[in-house]
């Protein structure tokens, strides 16, 4: 039996392997045996298999803990809003990470720029202000057609800057690049607008669930981004937003000594297309937070392609995971990687070995006591035997009810927080009259 200690854990893991190898096997015994265990833990799942899996052996006793975030769920969605923040440390690297997630969905990064960064920064930052009615990225577009809601949102202000931004840099400019300026924008944030299921979700002011209590107090979110019912940009941002919050939550943790830290383990099939460039500072930073990763996708290629959303040099992303990666794990590989993992494997494994290991099987470099084992072979387990269909139906139904809220509840609500504005600006009468 390979065993692994607490403290190694800390340091990640990485896991790579072609589709089909056994990769998503040994991600769903390792989260089984962590909720058999009693841990707090997230999966993100772009392909619904491994969700599925994972919840036939969740204990009845642990059923409260569940949280399952299924964004196809259309009756009743759970609300994900990034621009909720619990305090205003936190609003600029929210801002930040938005940013960085509208980079990540475009095809053509030099389609977005300073001026989309300037213009999308103040229109966050005006939303946040507002702890009342807090603002979704939904609203963005609003900000800049509907003079009302502009006006409402401004009044709430306290930063001067941001104020500025409204009052004399927008005020002088011409219709024409207003105009000009608005089609930029909301081609980037109107997807998510005018698709109904992402609008019910992100279009919430709050969040279903506290992504901080949720790693305080042990949960288990279960993700299923299946790209086939939710749609692969959806997935993605959805993907995106979650990442960062689970960051956020676990940097807030810096207000509480280390010791009374819970670990939280994150675990993510696919992570290049769920990360963004902050994402190094999370595999260097999180052990001190106590957020402990297994992450895994396909071939190397995959973190050149993703990384540097601003121009950094392609190999930082790869740099960043075999250089904080403390268990590093590799499955059957193509030959171009197996010239750079055989590196890593040298002198006990070959680029052959790499390249023919048998399914189920893989390659470890193991952290022991802080320190790289001597690489050996390993045989992953099959899922284990106990499986319990109803009990997976039953806390399916029960998560849907205890976070999500009922299709027509959340479209009035949406509905109604877009009239406030138009209310404010009539007077306190139209206010009680609308209520």
């Amino acid at each position: 039996e390979v065993r692994q200690a607490r403290e190694d854990r800390r340091r990640h893991t990485y896991i790579l392997g072609r589709t089909g190898s056994g990769k998503s096997y040994l991600m769903g015994n390792m989260a089984i045996q962590d909720i058999l265990n009693g841990e707090g833990l997230c999966v993100i799942d772009p392909h619904g298999d491994l969700i599925a899996d994972i919840l036939k052996y969740v204990p009845k006793e642990r059923a409260e803990d569940v949280i399952l975030f299924e964004p196809f769920d259309t009756e009743r969605p759970i609300g994900l809003n990034m621009l909720e923040v619990d305090n205003d440390e936190q609003k600029d690297f929210v801002v930040q990470e938005m940013i960085s997630i509208f980079y990540k969905l475009v095809t053509d990064q030099a389609m977005l720029g300073p001026m989309f960064e300037h213009n999308m920064r103040n229109a966050m930052l005006t939303l946040m202000a507002d702890s009342e009615h807090p603002g979704t990225i939904t609203d963005i577009p609003r900000m800049f057609t509907d003079t009302e809601f502009q006006k409402y949102k401004i009044a709430k202000l306290k930063d001067p800057v941001v104020r500025a931004f409204w009052e004399k840099e927008m005020a002088k400019t011409s219709d024409f690049h207003k105009s000009e300026m608005l089609g930029y924008l909301i081609s980037k944030v109107g997807r998510f607008v005018e698709n109904s299921m992402m609008r019910n979700i992100v279009g919430q002011p709050k969040s279903g669930f506290n992504f901080r209590k949720i790693m305080d107090d042990g949960k288990i979110l279960l993700v299923n981004l299946s790209k086939g019912r939710t749609g692969e940009i959806n997935a993605k941002l959805l993907g995106l937003i979650l990442v960062s919050k689970i960051q956020i939550a676990a940097l807030s943790r810096a207000d509480m000594p280390e010791s009374e830290r819970r670990d939280f383990y994150l675990y993510v099939d696919e992570f290049q297309n769920f990360i963004t460039d902050a994402f190094a500072s999370i595999l260097s930073e999180a052990r001190k937070y106590k957020l402990n990763l297994i992450i895994a996708h396909q071939y190397l290629g995959q973190l050149q392609q993703t990384a540097g959303s601003h121009g950094a040099a392609s190999q930082d992303l790869r740099d960043a995971v075999f250089g904080n990666a403390g268990t590093l794990i590799t499955f059957r590989t193509g030959a171009e990687d197996a010239e750079f993992l055989a590196k890593e494997f040298s002198p006990t494994f070959n680029e052959f070995d790499l390249v023919n290991i048998d399914r189920y099987n893989a390659y470890v470099k193991l952290m022991i006591k802080g320190t790289a084992s001597k690489p050996f072979n390993m045989a992953t387990y099959p899922l284990p035997s106990g499986e319990n269909n109803e009990v997976a139906a039953a806390i399916k139904q029960l998560s849907r009810l205890k976070f999500g809220k009922p299709r027509l509840e959340v479209e009035n609500e949406i509905l109604e927080s877009s009239q406030v504005a138009d209310m404010m600006s009539a007077g306190p009468a139209s206010i009680e009259k609308g209520l």
